[in-house]
């Protein structure tokens, strides 16, 4: 396909999907907080685990730390304990203090609003990064996770290897407006529907 052929593509299928699960009012990680750190932290804490594992630990954390400065003077044991049911547990107990540290410390106790200064927060790459700037700063911008790449690629609307390319791909083929909602609505549509079918995938729409 041509550029033309795979942007045309690309809003078909995208807005098959939309109508099939925008009106979904399923709750994702970094959905529903009431403060900007928090939707930071909750996406740092949500990776490779579920949300519907990793929301209800991040609200135990935010009851016990109800404050960004709260957060930042936590001991590591008491986050640890909090934290020991998701996956990599430890490093992020250490990354969400250590980030909670630097906004305070560094950036008056607010989240940056440009992806170069997010990816040094510990725990942040570019998926949460992009995450952050869409949801937080409403910017237009392509969070890729497991389930935007791997539908993605099964779609054959890229060919990547990684999310970082996927991403790219992704920028010139999707028009901006439609950035910032390509993440949930994939991620809903990949935790409908498991594999490599494409099929499958398209038979759900």
């Amino acid at each position: 396909m041509n550029f033309a052929q795979k942007r045309k593509y690309f809003l078909k299928i995208f807005k098959q999907a939309e109508n099939k699960y925008g009106l979904n009012d399923k709750r994702l990680s970094a959905e529903g907080w009431g403060f900007d750190w928090q939707v930071l932290i909750a996406t740092i804490m949500s990776a490779q685990s579920r949300d519907e594992t990793t929301i209800p630990i991040a609200e135990r954390l935010f009851r016990k730390y109800n404050a960004l400065d709260k957060l930042a003077k936590a001991r590591y044991e008491d986050v640890f304990n909090i934290l020991k049911r998701l996956n990599y547990n430890r490093t992020k107990s250490k990354n969400i203090i250590a980030t909670a540290m630097i906004l305070t410390s560094q950036h008056k106790g607010k989240v940056p609003d440009k992806i170069e200064e997010l990816v040094e927060l510990p725990g942040v790459g570019r998926k949460t990064a992009n995450l952050v700037l869409s949801e937080i700063h409403k910017k237009d911008a392509i969070c890729v996770d497991t389930h935007v790449h791997r539908l993605s690629n099964v779609l054959e609307l890229v060919k990547t290897k990684t999310p970082h390319q996927t991403e790219l791909e992704l920028m010139k083929i999707a028009p901006r407006r439609y950035w910032s909602r390509i993440n949930r609505i994939f991620v809903l549509w990949g935790k409908d529907v498991a594999g490599r079918d494409k099929g499958k995938l398209l038979e759900r729409l």
